[in-house]
């Protein structure tokens, strides 16, 4: 544990110590008042100017000592950048090589064992998909580890018997650290475990652009929408852009935003083809 520099003496200590400096203070502004014929008034005058210093002096040694506590107070609830545990989906996943690589996030990168097993036995999967999926896993931890300057550890805490989504939560508050993950259902049994999670999904649709009624842009369409005529686009970002009279595979259109639709599946763009403007000859 790390010790207090501020000790509960230190008020007492700042106090006596702000009342000597106002009487030092004081003898110092009598050696001109002595040379006065001030006669018994002399006396009061040095009472009275030792009082009104020294009380000066204690009360600024205390609010001296308080600023310090409060000082130390607010450095010991800052906590240090917490360690984050990942889970499989958000390895597999890879979009935390990025968020690394841009300076985002802070405090060690903990990988427990038991997703490294769960990594390994899904890139030995019989399964062309799956297999493909766990070694992207296993490719991904390999260049946060060779290419990023962040610190990465391999946790080599278990429980048997346990799921691989119990054993995260636990192993997070072990190390008083927060579960990183995309997945819905883990990020909903880390809220009622009260464990902290970070889920990327909600971090990258956060970090999508905002886009209003009216602003133009220009897409590509696709395929067909439901709608007799309707074209479908989608923007860098995976938003699905609905173009009304937009039946148009493969061209490019300039477009003009009508509606902003936000549903629990994610964001749905309405817009129309822009409308060109006829000029004069």
């Amino acid at each position: 544990m790390e010790r207090n520099p501020y000790p509960v003496w230190s008020k007492q200590f700042c106090t006596l110590l702000g009342a000597f400096l106002g009487a030092v203070l004081a003898a110092l502004l009598m050696q001109p008042l002595c040379l006065l014929p001030l006669g018994w008034g002399a006396g009061l005058a040095a009472a009275l100017l030792y009082a009104v210093l020294m009380l000066a002096g204690a009360k600024a040694g205390s609010r001296y000592a308080r600023a310090l506590r409060m000082k130390n107070a607010i450095k010991q609830e800052i906590p240090a950048a917490c360690p984050k545990v990942l889970d499989t989906s958000v390895i597999i996943d890879g979009r935390i090589f990025d968020i690394c690589k841009a300076g985002f996030l802070e405090g060690e990168l903990v990988i427990p064992s038991f997703v490294l097993d769960e990594l390994r036995h899904i890139a030995d999967s019989a399964d062309s998909l799956r297999r493909n999926r766990g070694r992207r896993g296993l490719d991904i931890l390999q260049k946060i580890r060779e290419e990023l300057d962040c610190p990465v550890r391999v946790d080599d805490w278990d429980e048997d018997g346990a799921e691989v989504d119990v054993k995260l939560l636990r192993l997070a508050k072990r190390l008083n650290g927060a579960v990183m993950t995309n997945d819905y259902n883990l990020n909903k049994v880390a809220g009622v475990a009260k464990v902290p999670v970070l889920n990327i999904n909600e971090l990258a649709g956060a970090l999508r652009p905002v886009v209003l009624p009216g602003e133009e842009m220009a897409v590509r369409i696709v395929r067909e929408g439901k709608e007799p005529g309707q074209g479908v686009a989608y923007l860098d970002d995976g938003t699905m852009v609905v173009v009304e009279n937009g039946r148009r595979v493969g061209e490019t259109l300039d477009v003009e935003v009508t509606t902003v639709l936000q549903t629990s599946a994610g964001r749905m763009i309405f817009t129309r083809i822009k409308a060109v403007e006829s000029k004069a000859i």
